[in-house]
């Protein structure tokens, strides 16, 4: 018998033998940085986990592990210190929770945030099942609205309305996000992995989303939308058409970045409402090799702090 299931709608097996990495630990990352001058230190030993380097106050060198999978933190702080980081503080913050560090010496410095991870591997039937009752109206009152949506890659342009936008709203709102040279470097350095999805009504475009590709997944890097898009709902027509076009390409996951229900509930129950299941990320450690284990009865001191912080769905 021949299967006529339509491609869209079987669901695709899940394969995870490539493991999936957050953007701050992916070679499309990487490159983006080197185009700036850094020189991040990649340890092949470990799978290629990224370590950044950053020079504070014009004389503190400081080592920063972001969202890397340590799954042998001993052997990683070995090897800082193989690389010549020696007496280098190291700043970490794992993927995932790793109480093991603070039996090697590491202190606590922020307890563990919270991201939406939306799986891309069930058919999009399932997708859609899956969308939060109030997501899935808002998705169907701009299905409802004629409006177009254009999927390209991002242009090298600074000056960009989008960009800007999200300059000018960092501004606004007192939050920092990347540099706009640093998002121009990502798709310069990985061409077809920045993808740019705009709403038009007409021929004014009124909403955007910037979605950053890296391996076999995907980040939710910047967006905005207009009074008018906003009224149109256009933001979950532009999610939705983003996370199809992803999962035909084969990605299997999407991040939709931190969720913060006190400062930025709106953002959080949109991020949800995608179906989008919490992660909790390992916290924030300091550690100072020339300190080693002696630090390790204060680190298990404040041990609660690297408790995960319950977040609901606001």
């Amino acid at each position: 018998m021949f299967d006529f299931m339509p491609a869209d709608v079987r669901p695709r097996p899940i394969q995870r033998s490539i493991p999936i990495r957050a953007m701050a630990q992916s070679q499309e990352f990487t490159r983006a940085v080197q185009l700036r001058g850094q020189k991040p230190l990649v340890l092949d030993q470990l799978g290629d986990t990224v370590v950044m380097q950053q020079r504070f106050w014009g004389r503190v060198d400081v080592a920063m592990v972001n969202r890397a999978q340590i799954t042998k933190p001993l052997r990683l702080l070995e090897l800082l210190q193989e690389n010549g980081l020696r007496r280098t503080p190291v700043i970490l913050s794992p993927q995932s929770l790793t109480p093991d560090l603070a039996k090697l010496g590491a202190v606590p410095l922020i307890s563990p945030a919270q991201v939406a991870q939306l799986e891309l591997t069930t058919s999009k039937s399932e997708r859609r099942a899956a969308l939060h009752q109030k997501w899935r109206n808002r998705l169907n009152h701009a299905e409802s609205q004629n409006l177009r949506v254009k999927c390209e890659n991002m242009p090298l342009d600074p000056d960009h309305w989008l960009l800007q936008a999200d300059a000018k709203q960092q501004g606004q709102r007192g939050y920092r996000n990347w540099p706009i040279d640093l998002t121009l470097a990502y798709a310069h350095e990985n061409p077809g992995k920045a993808k740019l999805f705009q709403a038009f009504e007409g021929r004014e475009v009124i909403a955007a989303v910037l979605i950053l590709c890296h391996g076999n997944s995907a980040t939710y890097h910047i967006s905005h939308s207009t009074d008018r898009g906003r009224s149109l709902s256009a933001h979950n027509l532009l999610m939705w058409k983003a996370m199809n076009r992803l999962a035909a390409q084969d990605y299997l996951q999407l991040d939709l970045g931190l969720i913060n229900t006190e400062d930025a509930a709106g953002l959080a129950r949109f991020k949800l409402g995608t179906g989008a299941k919490l992660h909790s990320l390992g916290g924030t450690w300091a550690y100072w090799p020339p300190m080693g284990r002696l630090l390790g009865p204060l680190a298990a001191l404040d041990r609660r702090l690297m408790t995960p912080r319950k977040t609901g769905q606001a």
